[in-house]
């Protein structure tokens, strides 16, 4: 008795006689397992493969991806540099101006176990009107007068001097003085206002006229106490310093030029005198 198998029977259209192929019964049964196990096969390839293929497919959008991290980080650097800078900057002014005051009568640390003052904001001192005949007493004669007065009474602390002639150096006209805000400005010399005013540079300003063609500049004020026009005294109290204008702590900025030249004030004044 001959083995079971299947018949295929091939009939091509038009044709008049079909074509029989038989195919043994193991022979089918082997090609149906192996049909079974290569679709298997390929079933777990995709299910192996295909998060791979899809990770491989993302790649240059995460190169990308990180590319933009990369600029951003740098950028964040630089802010990162800048602000310790500035940081650096606002501490060694702090410590110069010793911002940290106390009310009076509070007691301070030390022994005894008292606690340390409570760090508050300088808060300037109130003006208190002076009686005419007493009212710059310490100044020179009435008059016009050549500027050679220091604009400050107070301590201060010279930051930044003149800077004009150095390419490598950023232009700076005068002398920046590092002092509390509030503190009285004097006019270095006798002479007229010529100007004041707010500018985007020198804040609120004093611009003073003096004998042989020299002007004196006051910057950064808080207040101006002169009027445009009026006649000045050398040490007379033209403002109050302060920070307004293109700066980044309480300073006085101090000019002093002639014929529109600037003039290093270290040249005509001194500390004090």
């Amino acid at each position: 008795m001959s083995a079971r198998g299947f018949v295929l029977m091939i009939h091509r259209d038009g044709a008049l006689e079909s074509r029989q192929v038989r195919v043994a019964g193991w022979a089918a049964r082997l090609t149906v397992i192996g049909g079974s196990i290569f679709v298997i096969g390929l079933i777990a390839v995709a299910a192996l493969y295909g998060p791979i293929v899809r990770a491989a497919a993302r790649t240059p959008f995460l190169d990308r991806e990180v590319a933009r991290l990369k600029a951003e980080n740098a950028r964040v650097a630089v802010l990162a540099r800048r602000l310790d800078e500035v940081e650096s900057r606002y501490a060694q002014l702090r410590g110069m101006l010793s911002p940290t005051v106390g009310l009076p009568g509070t007691p301070s640390s030390g022994a005894g176990g008292r606690t340390p003052p409570e760090e508050r904001l300088y808060v300037a001192p109130a003006i208190q009107a002076r009686v005419p005949a007493a009212a710059n007493a310490d100044s020179a004669a009435d008059g016009p007068s050549l500027p050679t007065r220091w604009p400050l009474t107070v301590h201060s602390y010279r930051t930044r001097g003149l800077a004009i002639d150095d390419p490598a150096t950023e232009r700076h006209t005068g002398l920046d003085l590092a002092v509390p805000v509030g503190s009285d400005v004097r006019a270095s010399g006798g002479g007229r206002v010529k100007r004041t005013g707010i500018d985007s540079a020198y804040g609120e300003f004093v611009l003073i006229q003096h004998p042989g063609g020299y002007e004196t500049m006051y910057g950064h004020l808080s207040r101006v106490v002169v009027p445009q026009g009026a006649m000045v005294r050398a040490g007379q109290v033209i403002g109050l310093s302060g920070s307004t204008g293109r700066s980044t702590a309480p300073h006085l900025h101090f000019e002093i030029r002639r014929g529109g030249q600037s003039v290093d004030p270290l040249t005509m004044v001194r500390e004090g005198t």
